[in-house]
């Protein structure tokens, strides 16, 4: 278990990241935020496997491995966060 709504099981789709109890792996609901859908939309897409919850773990554990790997796109410092002005 990644966490309390993903997980990883060999016996499932070859054993990527899924939300548990389904076949729905995590880099299809990545996909869809990086589409810019809405967690609402998403939720619907799936019939409501995936919760807002779910998503919000999927979040955290993508901005955790890319901040656990950021060397490896040549963001070796943690630089602060820089917002656009209004």
């Amino acid at each position: 278990m990644l966490g309390r709504y993903i997980v990883i099981d060999p016996e499932v789709c070859h054993g990527m990241p899924t939300f548990i109890g389904t076949r729905i792996m995590v880099w299809q609901v990545l996909e869809q935020l990086e589409d810019g859908e809405d967690w609402e939309t998403i939720q619907r897409e799936w019939n409501g496997k995936v919760t807002k919850e779910a998503i919000a773990e999927t979040v955290r554990l993508a901005r955790k491995a890319f901040l656990d790997h950021s060397s490896e796109y040549g963001l070796s410092e943690r630089r602060p966060l820089q917002r656009a002005s209004a």
